[in-house]
């Protein structure tokens, strides 16, 4: 199943979503609705009509803000659909924020999910690594960048200290140049949530953040967003790779280390913008704080050393 329901009452829901919902056919005659928990960019909607479950994706207006592009979503929706490891697309609505998906059942990971799990993760990774090539790229360089430029021009809040950091930032991108590993289709933000295992497989969902990008970064933030020891990276990365490669290993590292300073700047642009009832701010500041530490550490030197330095596969 997907995340758990939120408790607001259908007829609230009928109010405020009905008529949007009307606007597709398959929509319209449905027996219940009900809100799914876990979004902090959309609204999810349980719609079961006809005995027929549908999962309806709302999102606001201030996507572009935090780098989501819809169209990019769908698209790259229908090609996970298309390998076999992405909920099947139904409808959507260009410039009304409205996808419809088909529910997936089977249940939602948690974090000690993902470590009892990692190879058949590392699997369901390769099977969307696979698909053909997504309609735009994700490179975290590139979106930190930009998340600064609107909290710097928006006067948002910059969390203490960070752009001390931006020298660290050149030498991950320079080590990490000297072995270009190339792009691959990459969901780019598998919190635990967004994997649903129905016993058979573990399907992917949410691809608001899609693009072609480095595996590693896909590696890297699924450990992160879990919350995991080393040694469960390790796992997942040699469980990907088919063998232990440090240098992997370590591009993921870096590229995990990446990803908790550039949603640092995500979480100080929803603070600001999102009208949801969430922490948004102490969310970004969790992630800054461990990237501070990781980033003085004696163990970032060793990565940036080992990410660049090619190892032969056993």
């Amino acid at each position: 199943m997907y995340p758990e329901l939120v408790m607001h009452s259908s007829t609230s829901l009928e109010s405020t979503f009905g008529t949007l919902l009307d606007k597709v056919p398959r929509l319209r005659n449905r027996d219940s609705l009900h809100e799914l928990s876990g979004g902090l960019t959309n609204r999810n909607l349980l719609v079961n009509c006809n005995s027929e479950k549908y999962v309806a994706r709302i999102s606001s207006n201030s996507s572009a803000l935090l780098s989501i592009d819809r169209e990019s979503e769908y698209q790259n929706s229908k090609l996970a659909a298309e390998v076999g490891v992405g909920a099947p697309i139904h409808d959507y609505l260009p410039g009304q924020g409205l996808l419809v998906i088909g529910y997936l059942e089977g249940s939602t990971y948690s974090s000690s999910d993902v470590a009892k799990n990692l190879p058949r993760i590392a699997e369901s990774c390769h099977t969307l690594h696979s698909a053909k090539p997504f309609v735009r790229d994700f490179n975290m360089f590139d979106i930190q960048k930009s998340y600064l430029g609107i909290v710097q021009e928006r006067g948002f809040r910059l969390p203490n200290n960070y752009l001390d950091f931006a020298d660290k930032i050149l030498q991950m991108r320079g080590a990490m140049k000297i072995l270009d590993v190339g792009t691959v289709p990459c969901n780019n933000d598998l919190l635990p949530g967004n994997f649903i295992d129905d016993g058979k497989q573990i399907w992917i969902i949410d691809y608001e953040y899609s693009g072609n990008n480095d595996a590693c970064f896909e590696l890297g933030n699924i450990w992160a967003e879990a919350y995991l020891d080393l040694e469960h990276l390790e796992e997942l990365v040699d469980a990907y790779y088919g063998t232990h490669r440090p240098e992997m290993f370590a591009r993921a590292w870096l590229q995990a280390l990446l990803g908790k300073y550039g949603w640092t700047l995500w979480a100080s642009i929803q603070s600001s913008i999102s009208e949801l009832d969430f922490d948004f701010w102490s969310w970004g500041m969790e992630k800054y704080e461990k990237a501070q530490s990781e980033f003085s550490s004696d163990f970032f030197q060793k990565m940036l050393v080992q990410a660049a330095t090619k190892t032969d596969p056993l």
